[in-house]
């Protein structure tokens, strides 16, 4: 099943405790230190384009990229709203599959946050989204994403149930993590006010899988992208044990900037 279809009708609501904008300044630090002070940039797993619109706002030409076309649809809006008052470009929204996008030309980063690189469950999938990077990357260009990790998902969500109620709105998260396939199910019902004032019920199953770091490592190397490091995240301090969430720079790898520019 797509990820986020109901769900993109209120996630902006349920994920209101996010600071996108101090995440923000930590992917915007992490960018200027390897030389990414604007320019194109893509985003990869963009769902309703917070920090896309953030990240722009920062002065990057934004470009995002996501698989389902109702977070899109909210990113769209979004950006067309806050496009009006200054009369800027607006963002440029794919619905393309990361595991297979395609870009006119490259870019000069590639970033991809909250997790969206867990949704791809086999290594040779995401082998294969490395490698797309790699392609479209601008010679020396900077790959940044995040992760969540194996310790997030044994020790913090487990075998749990969340709730969260709203004015109009409330869902409930039964979590599910298998130690063995270290795949993570978490089950959404969500539960949604109509206009008649009736609760309509959905249900979305998602699927992400925790990666050790030298296995993330050994798919960069495999995929031409050279490593450049990994961070506890929203430090620059390393990976620890219990890291719940890490942040993982790499570089393009294998174009020559003398050719790019004849």
């Amino acid at each position: 099943m797509e990820a986020y279809s109901e769900f993109a009708r209120v996630y902006d609501l349920f994920m209101d405790n996010i600071p996108y904008e101090e995440w923000c300044d930590y992917l915007v630090m992490l960018l200027k230190q390897h030389g990414v002070d604007d320019g194109l940039v893509l985003e990869l797993g963009c769902g309703t384009g917070n920090m896309t619109e953030a990240l722009k706002r920062r002065g990057y030409d934004m470009i995002g990229i996501d698989n389902s076309e109702e977070m899109l649809a909210e990113a769209i809006e979004k950006s067309m709203e806050s496009d009006s008052d200054t009369g800027e470009k607006p963002v440029l929204y794919l619905c393309q599959d990361m595991r297979e996008f395609e870009l006119y030309g490259t870019v000069r980063a590639v970033v991809s946050v909250c997790d969206s690189m867990n949704y791809i469950l086999e290594p040779e999938e995401l082998l294969q989204v490395f490698r797309l990077v790699n392609n479209y990357l601008d010679p020396e260009g900077i790959f940044i994403f995040d992760l969540n990790t194996r310790y997030k998902y044994e020790k913090i969500l487990g075998e749990q149930t969340i709730g969260e109620t709203r004015e109009d709105h409330c869902f409930i998260w039964d979590n599910y993590y298998d130690e063995a396939s270290r795949v993570n199910e978490y089950i959404l019902n969500l539960f949604i006010r109509g206009n008649d004032g009736r609760y309509d019920r959905y249900e979305e199953v998602h699927y992400q899988r925790a990666y050790d770091l030298d296995e993330i490592r050994r798919l960069i190397e495999a995929s031409g992208l050279r490593w450049k490091g990994a961070y506890d995240a929203f430090t620059m301090e390393p990976v620890r044990e219990d890291s719940e969430r890490i942040y993982i720079i790499a570089a393009e790898q294998g174009k020559s900037k003398t050719t790019e520019e004849m």
